[in-house]
């Protein structure tokens, strides 16, 4: 079983932070789009078309990342695995 857990937490604490940088892109190409759809780019209905193409992709790319996201937090939780980062407070003896 240590096994399993061991391979859960080093997959989540790979995942983590590429999550975060790929949400962050996510987010960026929503807003790319929304600012062609928003400005449309000289009236061309083409922009308008693309612009919400962009913001389509852009939410479902954010979905699919947070879903599998959610999916490692509770599989981590659900093993009761520490979750990464969150290591606690250090233990200090008095002297």
């Amino acid at each position: 079983m240590t096994g399993i857990k061991d391979l859960i937490t080093a997959v989540g604490g790979l995942i983590n932070p590429l999550i975060v940088i790929l949400v962050g892109v996510a987010l960026l190409v929503f807003f790319w789009g929304l600012a062609k759809f928003i400005f449309r780019v000289g009236g061309d209905e083409k922009a308008v078309e693309g612009g919400k193409r962009l913001m389509i992709w852009g939410l479902l790319a954010l979905f699919v990342m947070i879903s599998v996201w959610g999916i490692i937090r509770f599989m981590q939780n659900a093993l009761l695995l520490p979750l990464p980062g969150s290591g606690g407070s250090p233990i200090l003896t008095p002297v």
